[in-house]
């Protein structure tokens, strides 16, 4: 009887598929809690110790991964702003007017801001910075590109049908979106110590949440100046 065959085409790379596997969950685990470091304590505050011992490894370890301690903190701003940017393009925009468009980003801003509190806290942390790391980080430096280049698409398809004034950018849209989600979030607290009113609070979502591309599409749809 002819011995049976082995299939052994995987042999060689298995060992490999599986280092390669449990590297990426490492660098993953890594980002997870330093994301959570970095937007509670800052740039300043965090510790690579702190973030080594929560995730089982060493300083050596993530140094290894991320190089230094900058390193770590580029990679989970760079990780945070991606999330975002991927978001957007799951939106098919094309399949929606442009009115409706515009209140779908404005929706799903609202939402992911909403969703991932530690992305407002680290914007928060870089601008206090003023920019310091953002603007040495490659990956970022045209991150924001797929953003404007969304709206403006938007926009031109809104201005030809005769919809939307002419005289606002993409840039201009983005901002007053931005402003909106990241406001409601940073300044919860003093907000709510000042006025009484907490603007997280799940019985105020669906009214903010609708008021917000309900003003986006006033100011598009108003007479130009």
């Amino acid at each position: 009887m002819a011995p049976r065959a082995t299939d052994t085409s995987d042999d060689s790379s298995g060992p490999t598929v599986k280092r390669r596997r449990n590297s990426d969950l490492t660098r993953h685990n890594i980002l997870e809690v330093a994301t959570e470091e970095f937007a509670d304590k800052g740039f300043a505050g965090a510790r690579i110790d702190e973030i080594a011992e929560r995730t089982h490894t060493t300083k050596r370890m993530l140094y290894y991964y991320f190089t230094d301690k900058e390193g770590l903190y580029k990679a989970v701003l760079e990780r945070s702003y991606l999330r975002i940017r991927e978001r957007e393009r799951d939106v098919d925009v094309e399949g929606l007017g442009p009115v409706e468009a515009i209140r779908a980003i404005a929706s799903l801003t609202f939402d992911h801001h909403e969703e991932n509190p530690d992305f407002i806290r680290l914007v928060s942390t870089e601008n206090i910075l003023r920019g310091e790391h953002i603007s040495r980080s490659e990956a970022l430096s045209n991150l924001g590109n797929p953003a404007a280049e969304l709206l403006s698409s938007i926009l031109e398809r809104g201005q030809a049908d005769g919809v939307f004034r002419t005289d606002v950018d993409a840039l201009d849209v983005h901002m007053t979106i931005s402003s909106f989600c990241v406001f409601r979030l940073s300044n919860r607290y003093t907000f709510e110590a000042l006025f009484g009113r907490d603007l997280t609070d799940p019985r105020h979502r669906e009214r903010l949440r609708a008021m917000l591309g309900d003003m986006i599409i006033a100011f598009l749809t108003s007479p130009s100046r």
